[in-house]
Formats: C-alpha cells, sequence, structure tokens
C-alpha cells in the first residue's frame, strides 16, 4: 500500500475496488483524441478507475476519506455497466495496518455517488449493517439532502442501501468544517450540489483532496469536466480557485479514483515535480 507524510498526517491507500467508465462521460465535451492522450482507455472506450479510500491518521485518530465500492453490494448487471472487475478489500488492507473496521473514527465523504458510498454498510445474512459502526460519517447539509430525496438525474446514483442503516452515524455541516486538527471539509458544489473537498495541513505541509473535481491528473485543464457534472460551470470555478491554491501552497494533490498517481505536486507550470504512482 502507498503513503504518504504530510506534516503530522499519515496518508494511506487502502483497496476499495475498481470500475471502469466510459471515457467520453469521464471527460465530458474533450474529444477523445485529446483526453486519450492524457489518460488511456480500452476498446469498449472505458477507462480504469479506482475507488480506493484514504486512510489518515493522526494524534491517534483513523480516518477514511471515501469508503470504496464495496462487497457484494452490486447485481452482476451493475458490475458489468460499472466495469467492475475487482470489488473493494478494505477491510483485508486495514488489516495489514493491524487495525480493523471498528477502529475508524470519521469518514469523510466527498459527496455519496455509489461509487463512493457502497462501503458504508454491508450485508450480514439478508440485513444491511454498517461496515464501519464507530465511524461518525462526514458530509455537507446539501449532500445529506439530496442523497435521501434525489432529483430524477441523481437517484440512480444515490441508492437507500448505502445510507438507511448509518443514519445515525451521520454528522452533517455546512460551508465548512474542521474534523481534527488540520484536516477540514469545504462544501464546493460542482459534480454534485454537495459536494465537498478536503484540506489537509499540518506543520507546515499541505495536501488537497479535490475528490470529483478532479478525479484523476488527466483532469488537469480546468475546462476538463465530467459530463456526469451536475454543475459543470461551477465545478470549473471551483478547479479555478483549488489547483491554483495548491500549486502556490506546494500541496500535494490526492486522488481516489486515479488508476496510476496516488498523488502529485505541480509546478507554476504545470508540469509534475514530485509523484506517487500507484503500484500497478
Amino acid at each position: 500500500m502507498e503513503q504518504l507524510q504530510v506534516g503530522d498526517v499519515t496518508i494511506t491507500w487502502l483497496n476499495g475496488g475498481v470500475t471502469h467508465l466510459d471515457g467520453g462521460a469521464m471527460f465530458g465535451v474533450v474529444p477523445k483524441p485529446l483526453w486519450s492522450k492524457k489518460y488511456p482507455c480500452n476498446e469498449n472506450n472505458q477507462i480504469e478507475l479506482r475507488t480506493d479510500p484514504l486512510l489518515l491518521q493522526i494524534d491517534g485518530k483513523h480516518i477514511l476519506i471515501e469508503s470504496g465500492i464495496g462487497n457484494g453490494k452490486l447485481s452482476e448487471k451493475q458490475k458489468r455497466n460499472f466495469g467492475v472487475t475487482e470489488e473493494s478489500s478494505v477491510e483485508q488492507s486495514l488489516q495489514k495496518l493491524g487495525l480493523t473496521p471498528n477502529d475508524i473514527d470519521f469518514i469523510l465523504m466527498t459527496h455519496m455517488h455509489f461509487d463512493h458510498a457502497c462501503g458504508l454498510t454491508k450485508w450480514v445474512g439478508d440485513k444491511l449493517v454498517s461496515a464501519f459502526p464507530n465511524a461518525r460519517i462526514v458530509t455537507s447539509q446539501v449532500e445529506w439532502d439530496e442523497m435521501r430525496q434525489p432529483n430524477i438525474r441523481s437517484r440512480n446514483t444515490y441508492w437507500k442501501e448505502n445510507w438507511e442503516t448509518i443514519v445515525d452515524q451521520v454528522v452533517i455541516f455546512t460551508e465548512e468544517t474542521e474534523v481534527v486538527r488540520g484536516i477540514r471539509m469545504v462544501h464546493t458544489g460542482g459534480h454534485s450540489d454537495g459536494h465537498s473537498i478536503v484540506v489537509i495541513e499540518s506543520n507546515g505541509e499541505t495536501a488537497v483532496h479535490l475528490a470529483d473535481l478532479m478525479p484523476t491528473h488527466a483532469h488537469q485543464n480546468v475546462l476538463w469536466v465530467l459530463a456526469f457534472d451536475d454543475y459543470p460551470m461551477t465545478s470549473i470555478a471551483q478547479k479555478q480557485k483549488w489547483i491554483p491554491y495548491a500549486i502556490e501552497k506546494r500541496a500535494w494533490l490526492t486522488f481516489y479514483h486515479d488508476a496510476y498517481y496516488r498523488a502529485l505536486k505541480w509546478d507554476d507550470n504545470g508540469e509534475i515535480v514530485e509523484s506517487i504512482l500507484r503500484k500497478r
């Protein structure tokens, strides 16, 4: 498992599973001859997208960013449609670190789409239960409201199986919240109306997790936004704000979906100056 140290915060990428989604959908109006130079696709025009939670450890606290694709949550049809070739093994990843799901204190949900939220619950017999029973699950008020009452566009990605059994664990915020020392969530909107990012600041070092505003390194161009985005102009505006912020701070940009990079730093010219590659 790849790790990154940001001040006092240790970040470890867990194995949350993998999807393969349509490249055109992931890059919106960008022509394939352009995006395919940055991020390869298979013969079905699908690109590999990890769903790997980030484990943050600081001050004895264990914090997840996202929850993975889950295990046993998808039907065979769903696996085929979403190109799932590997389900989550987050519990096994935690075991390698001497931890169990019971040790997780917080789960930071940037948004609650199925590929981020399926890992929140699991089947025990014929009953769905919380996969992380001791965790406080943090998401924005807007996201939590929409998940429970999705609109005609979002109802296919907000599933009751991912939230009904964890209602009592959810902690909501409006604009911004500091979860623990140096780790804060900021509501941005864009990809979904309630989408948030995570900013980590510790001992003069910074990491920014832009979640699905920038799901892969190939989405560096602020205009390259997803066809899945509910509010693409908001996504563009937020990328215009936070990518320069990260560059100015010499911050790490971390990824949940990227199949090639776990994290990287760009210089003022947009060139990669440091990176952590995913071990393949």
